[in-house]
């Protein structure tokens, strides 16, 4: 049991398979290659041979794997590189000053970094490391003071980033990736079932690689799509679905009436209202089924049966009303209730036909589990029925 949960653990070590094609992995090689070259060449060109600036540091490596690896992530975009990379070599430059003792001073300029990117809206990992270079990066760096943050850090910044620029518009890539403006509502396509083998074919035909991991890319998918639903259930009220021509009657309405009026419209239940049309109670065929007459063992079961009720009520009682027979705790919702309020209603609670009122309390329509069926029907397929 605890090898198997040990083996479970260490497999979660293992990394996703990798869907991007090999041509595109060496695209990315190359133009780490030419961005690195050219970055370390200009920085040469732009200082000299006898600087002190150094031609190249190490955080420009790492920020080369994103622009040109992983150039579709948000931390791989323009204002990542240049604000992260400026923010964190100024900082990392002033914990060095005030803070004599290295390791305290990185430990602060990294933490520090971090939360002004994070201000900022420039988180660029590689940034951290530039921090740790201005505390850690010896006795030339620190000779450099703020000068760091302008060369080597903004110059290589910004070459490494403008060759990023041309060479994906070379090779036919779409970078930066910039903040995509919302679609209106009416343009977005209806969440839609979708498998794992969907994903990892949609994630294959990609020419860049994603740095999320395709088991949280699909939980992520999966979530949206069922808070697409929800939504979609909210907007969607009682008002849409309710049968409008409700058949209904008055607490004093015959017993018998109701029943023939349940069997020519068939329906299972009437509303009851009152005189300003206010629901008031609900009768059922069930609460009626005692007055109907079938075969020859049922009416010689109601015979007996009225026979016993006479004698009980007198003989002058009068027959007996949907008053006497309706129930009157009854659940109602209003013509703006979510259908999403309503389902439960039917699922759990055991509710058949559920009287809609208006915002006055009068009786406004029914709904039934057919019209919820038919209702979530339509609702599910509107939008691919307004598209065709």
């Amino acid at each position: 049991m605890t090898r198997n949960a040990l083996l479970r653990w260490l497999h979660g070590f293992l990394p996703a398979p990798v869907t991007l094609r090999w041509t595109e992995r060496l695209r990315a090689g190359l133009g780490a290659l030419i961005g690195i070259a050219l970055t370390g060449g200009v920085a040469h060109l732009v200082a000299g041979a006898s600087s002190a600036i150094p031609f190249l540091i190490a955080p420009m490596g790492a920020s080369a794997v994103l622009l040109f690896a992983v150039p579709a992530s948000p931390l791989a975009q323009p204002w990542s590189i240049i604000g992260g990379n400026i923010v964190s070599a100024t900082v990392g430059v002033a914990c060095a000053m005030v803070i004599h003792d290295p390791v305290d001073a990185a430990a602060l300029a990294v933490a520090l970094a971090i939360c002004a990117m994070f201000a900022l809206r420039c988180v660029h990992p590689p940034s951290g490391a530039v921090a740790l270079t201005a505390v850690l990066g010896g006795p030339p760096v620190h000779a450099l003071g703020f000068g760091f943050v302008f060369a080597p850090v903004a110059l290589q910044s910004v070459t490494l980033l403008s060759a990023a620029i041309v060479f994906h518009a070379l090779t036919g890539h779409r970078y930066p990736h910039g903040h995509a403006v919302p679609k209106p509502a009416s343009a977005a396509p209806d969440a839609a079932s979708f498998t794992r083998a969907d994903l990892e074919t949609v994630l294959a035909r990609r020419s860049e690689m994603l740095d999320v991991d395709p088991d949280d890319l699909e939980a992520l998918l999966r979530e949206t799509q069922l808070q697409a639903y929800a939504r979609r259930f909210t907007e969607f009220t009682c008002a849409d679905i309710m049968s409008r021509a409700v058949v209904s009657v008055a607490p004093e309405t015959g017993a018998l009436a109701a029943l023939a009026l349940i069997d020519k419209h068939r329906v299972k239940a009437l509303p009851v209202v009152d005189a300003a049309r206010r629901v008031c109670g609900i009768v059922t065929r069930a609460d009626l089924a005692p007055l109907r007459r079938g075969g020859v063992l049922d009416g010689v079961l109601h015979g007996v049966r009225d026979a016993i009720e006479r004698v009980a009520r007198g003989p002058s009682a009068p027959p007996p009303r949907v008053a006497q027979l309706m129930t009157t705790d009854v659940c109602t919702v209003q013509t703006n209730t979510a259908i999403a309020e309503v389902v439960p209603m039917f699922a759990h609670f055991g509710h058949h036909h559920i009287p809609v009122v208006d915002a006055g309390g009068q009786l406004a329509g029914m709904i039934t589990e057919t019209d919820l069926i038919s209702g979530l029907y339509r609702q599910a397929f509107a939008g691919e029925r307004k598209r065709a």
